[in-house]
């Protein structure tokens, strides 16, 4: 008999998912109440979570899965050979393709007007005249000309409103306008730049001689998100230009590869190197002689001392500290306030606030 569930809390307002990064007990093991479980980290927070009563704990998500808040993570049984049908683990990874509700005319309209079924939304049934009002935001793009190189943004969020706002204070590009792949927001504005349409645009700007693309998904929770950003923007033709904050301190012996983004305040150093699309953001420093991989982000407030190595796909997150020369491999994950003392291997999650020594217990 199942006494309890344990669910994912929610830890920041701003944030419906969390990163399961500790599990303390076994499938089956006898628990007792208060007996600490689970750890679990946002990109601001982290917590662990207890075993509201005694019992005998029964698994339902893997250390590393990324679920959404109110997802469970266990039960609490009286038995510990207890039968339970246990269903997948919850994802906050976007719903495939294969999720597309679409009605057979819907279908056939779209492949006319040549909307492509990845751009249309999978939370509701799909009929004819949603996909005729995607092919219509499409077909009303229209540009005025410009004095500057045309740029879109993808992303509404909070990390493309602070990429919008590199843009606008570099003044080398002009907007041409937001690609959201929320069809609720076309027509809207964010920062009072208007949001054109979902990916189902992009030709449309293509076509109006726009070939530069600024990436706006952060990926704080799932950087393969960001990853396939890219990849889509690649695939449509699109081209990225480092951008730089002007507030922002990059020597003039760094190398800074395209696609890269470094915010206001930050601050990299001289012979550094930032390899293609990854990130420094607000206040963080990138010492002399470092080297970033791609696709990896550099968390606000972070210091990373001279000669650090940081492989692709990691972050590093708000306010840790690493020693000098220090190597983080890649697919890493960094909790926020953590510092680094020692080599962090591919694919480890060092918990936000924790001492990084590399020793064997801490790799867990």
């Amino acid at each position: 008999m199942i006494k309890s569930s344990i669910l994912v809390p929610l830890l920041n307002a701003n944030e419906p998912e969390a990163r399961l990064v500790g599990v303390h007990v076994r499938d089956g093991q006898a628990v007792e109440k208060g007996q600490i479980l689970f750890t679990i980290e946002t990109t601001k927070a982290a917590a662990d979570i207890e075993s509201p009563e005694a019992g005998f704990v029964r698994l339902l998500a893997s250390e590393g899965d990324t679920l959404p808040v109110g997802a469970k993570l266990a039960v609490i049984t009286e038995a510990a050979d207890e039968p339970l049908s246990l269903p997948e683990p919850a994802s906050a990874a976007p719903a495939p393709a294969g999720n597309l509700r679409i009605t057979k005319p819907a279908r056939a309209l779209a492949e006319a007007l040549g909307v492509d079924l990845a751009s249309l939304p999978t939370d509701r049934l799909v009929t004819e005249e949603i996909v005729r009002q995607m092919a219509g935001a499409a077909a009303q793009i229209s540009l005025p000309p410009a004095d500057k190189p045309y740029l879109l943004l993808y992303g509404a969020g909070g990390h493309a409103k602070s990429v919008m706002e590199i843009v606008r204070q570099s003044g080398e590009y002009a907007i041409a306008g937001i690609v959201d792949d929320n069809p609720a927001l076309t027509g809207k504005d964010a920062l009072g730049i208007p949001i054109l349409g979902t990916r189902a645009v992009l030709p449309a700007l293509a076509a109006q001689g726009v070939r530069l693309a600024a990436n706006g998904v952060g990926g704080i929770l799932d950087i393969h998100v960001r990853v396939k950003v890219f990849a889509l923007l690649e695939a449509a033709g699109f081209s990225f230009p480092a951008l730089i904050h002007p507030r922002a301190t990059v020597e003039p012996s760094a190398r800074v590869g395209e696609g890269v983004q470094v915010f206001a305040n930050a601050y990299v150093g001289a012979e550094a190197e930032l390899r293609p699309r990854c990130m420094v953001n607000t206040n963080a420093v990138v010492s002399h002689d470092c080297v970033i991989g791609e696709y990896t982000h550099i968390a606000p407030g972070a210091l990373l001392a001279g000669h650090v190595q940081v492989g692709e796909k990691t972050l590093v997150g708000m306010g840790v500290t690493t020693a000098i020369g220090v190597k983080i491999g890649s697919g890493v994950r960094i909790g926020n306030g953590a510092i680094v003392l020692a080599d962090v291997p591919d694919g480890m999650v060092v918990q936000a606030g924790r001492y990084w020594t590399g020793r064997a217990e801490e790799r867990r």
